[in-house]
């Protein structure tokens, strides 16, 4: 399914699949291992590792403007 959505839209770098949500928890975008969505959230993560940005809500619309500012 990843791959269908990032070859629709051109995409020039893989997508993550978190099936078991380990990601997802971690950086809290899910509190439920089990839940059927996670929530809609950004994170802008340096060269090194570390986070620059952390958009807790995100409007997928105005979005990528945002993190292109970031970059």
């Amino acid at each position: 399914m990843n791959a269908a959505f990032a070859e629709k839209f051109s995409f020039n770098f893989p997508l993550l699949c978190d099936t078991d949500r380990k990601i997802g928890l971690a950086y809290h975008a899910t509190e439920d291992p089990k839940a059927g969505n996670a929530k809609r959230i950004s994170y802008v993560i340096g060269p090194d590792g570390t986070i620059l940005e952390a958009h807790a809500k995100v409007d997928a619309r105005a979005h990528p403007a945002q993190v292109l500012e970031t970059l």
